[in-house]
């Protein structure tokens, strides 16, 4: 009998772990979705639903994409296509936050990556962004080269590449590589050792410990705590991904997905010096808002209509707005950002939804005097969000919850 139940087992094992790779994407569930995340170092996840009309047309496509990364790259652990059927598998949709179908995530040695896939939908664009990803991330620093002063950089220090600090920098690489440009010191590897493919974790006589520093604008950062993947990533990543962004319109669907209002500075392509004094702002003020809005800069030549929106134009640069995905709300003087508090008033005043109601009642003249004597004018609608229509569009996905933002 105990024979009989462990055959059953091992049926029911290989029917539910089963699913050639050459020749349709794997399918996930509750049962192996942890342990094909945990030994791949790349997954791409097509989230659909059978009666989802976008899901249905990108199905065939996933499936010839599966196939031809299986033939390009066949050993296994490199990179794996896997697909979830959100209604059978609501658990995993709401791990992974969900919203729309089909939603296609990356994710690098189990991490999911702040960037999904909004590419062609064809299977050679697929085969080909693949490509892209699973190029090495850590470019040969040479003593001739100069790193590029405003870059994101970060530059490391090995013995070899075949020690175990090389493999966890190359791995945070991986997971960062969007975000910062990471190098390694061609004069401080050995390449006999590596020739010779002797593996050590200390390094040869003469060569430095590893040591990894982040470079950015002719500062350098050094990291001092251990060698792990989860100690390198929490110190790299904070420096790589700054808290005040510049939106364009190639990213604009990604930060819209965040939910997050938007508290955006409108430039002008070359004002560097309002850019910088927003970042001092929100570095020195409003850092600990950084979960209730995304601090962003805006080209305003570029975003004229959302200018328009607000009644100005490129000759009013630079400007401050919030953009809470309902409404646009303007920061009335530019120049009273520099007074300590106030932008940050601007933001509580969102959050309590005074500036929504002050739209519609007007302003408590006891509290809000006139500027320069004018008379209040009651406006009864503020303006309509611009960017909310740069949010993921019901043309490519079926939206699960249309009003969320």
């Amino acid at each position: 009998m105990d024979h009989k139940i462990l055959l059953l087992f091992s049926i029911f094992t290989f029917v539910l772990f089963y699913n050639p790779t050459n020749s349709n994407a794997v399918q996930l569930n509750a049962l192996n979705i942890d342990s094909i995340l945990a030994t791949n170092e790349l997954v791409m996840i097509n989230f659909y639903a059978d009666w989802c009309r976008f899901s249905n047309m990108l199905s065939p496509i996933w499936d010839e994409a599966a196939a031809l990364i299986a033939k390009e790259f066949p050993e296994p652990g490199r990179v794996l296509l896997a697909k979830v059927d959100c209604d059978a598998e609501g658990s995993i949709a709401t791990r992974f936050h969900i919203t729309k179908y089909p939603t296609l995530k990356i994710l690098r040695n189990g991490q999911v990556t702040k960037r999904e896939y909004r590419g062609q939908r064809s299977a050679e664009a697929l085969l080909t962004f693949v490509k892209k990803q699973l190029e090495d991330p850590v470019k040969e620093l040479k003593a001739e080269d100069k790193i590029e002063p405003s870059s994101r950089s970060v530059v490391g220090t090995f013995a070899s590449r075949l020690t175990p600090e090389y493999d966890v920098y190359r791995k945070a690489a991986t997971a960062l590589k969007d975000d910062c440009t990471f190098y390694i010191k061609v004069d401080a590897v050995d390449h006999n050792l590596e020739a010779r493919g002797v593996l050590t974790e200390l390094p040869p006589s003469g060569v430095p410990p590893p040591s990894v520093e982040f470079v950015h604008n002719n500062e350098r950062l050094p990291y001092s705590s251990d060698f792990t993947m989860s100690a390198l990533t929490q110190f790299l990543q904070p420096l790589c991904i700054p808290i005040v962004r510049e939106i364009t319109f190639e990213n604009a669907e990604e930060l819209s997905e965040e939910g997050l209002p938007f508290l955006i500075l409108f430039h002008r392509p070359s004002d560097t010096k309002s850019k910088q004094e927003y970042n001092n702002l929100v570095n020195r003020e409003l850092r600990e808002e950084k979960q209730n809005v995304n601090f962003l800069t805006a080209d305003g030549e570029k975003f004229s209509h959302p200018l328009h929106h607000l009644g100005k134009t490129v000759n009013d640069l630079p400007l401050l707005a919030i953009d809470s995905f309902r409404h646009m709300y303007l920061f009335p003087r530019y120049e009273d950002s520099h007074i300590p508090g106030k932008v940050l008033q601007f933001l509580k005043d969102l959050y309590s939804g005074k500036l929504h109601r002050e739209f519609h009642y007007g302003p408590d003249s006891t509290q809000h005097p006139a500027i320069d004597g004018a008379a209040q004018v009651i406006i009864t609608a503020p303006p309509e969000s611009t960017f909310k229509k740069l949010a993921p569009s019901s043309n490519r996905y079926t939206l699960l919850h249309k009003d969320e933002l």
